[in-house]
């Protein structure tokens, strides 16, 4: 099942369980999904990849949104935006931590060694490519980035 298949299928879970947050929050994703779609030239399918960095997006909003209203004074708007980012990321996979992202980019830059490749701070692409295909959005970009350039500098 597609992870837009199983969004689908909980808007019909939560409307009898009427959760009324999860299932306008679920139906917001849906729409959003939606819309990118079919927005540009041609229609496309979002695969889960593209929908799992889509919900990140927009728990990310949620959370953002959140922060301003607590600095704002309205706590109760604030708790709103943080259940329906708590809803949005259940259907996130779980992030790793960063021990389990550095054993990752380890594994990748053992794997190019062993291919023969010499390693400098150039081929940081290289390593990259494999590292971003493993993490799929379960952990910071800029991050990895980061432990890739350590592990190349040393």
């Amino acid at each position: 099942m597609t992870l837009k298949e199983r969004l689908k299928e909980d808007v019909v879970a939560h409307m009898k369980a009427g959760n009324k947050t999860a299932l306008t929050t679920v139906r917001n994703v849906l729409g959003e999904i939606s819309t990118r779609e079919k927005s540009g030239k041609t229609p496309v399918e979002l695969d889960d990849a593209q929908v799992t960095g889509l919900l990140q997006t927009e728990a990310a909003k949620r959370r953002d949104t959140a922060s301003i209203y607590t600095e704002a004074g309205e706590n109760e708007r604030a708790a709103a935006e943080v259940a329906e980012a708590e809803v949005i990321e259940a259907y996130l996979p779980k992030a790793l931590s960063r021990d389990e992202v550095e054993a990752i980019v380890d594994e990748a830059i053992a794997a190019l060694k062993a291919d023969g490749q010499e390693l400098t701070m150039r081929s940081i692409g290289a390593v990259m490519k494999p590292v971003t295909a493993k993490i799929a959005g379960r952990f910071d970009g800029k991050t990895v980035s980061e432990v890739v350039r350590e592990r190349l500098a040393s």
